[in-house]
């Protein structure tokens, strides 16, 4: 067992640093949401297709 450590120790690093990227990403995308923040740019939505669908009233 120690020695697939040993052999695929930067996969095994290279792997978790991305999930752990992934994590941080998704976490940010769900307090995001939760604080009501869009997708849409600071300057408006006037242009966007989907304004209709994000912006409800």
């Amino acid at each position: 067992m120690f020695r697939f450590f040993a052999d695929n120790w930067g996969t095994i690093t290279a792997g978790m640093a991305v999930t752990g990227l992934v994590a941080v990403a998704v976490a940010k995308m769900v307090r995001d949401k939760r604080k009501g923040k869009t997708a849409c740019c600071e300057c408006g939505c006037e242009g966007c297709a989907k304004a209709s669908a994000c912006h409800t009233k």
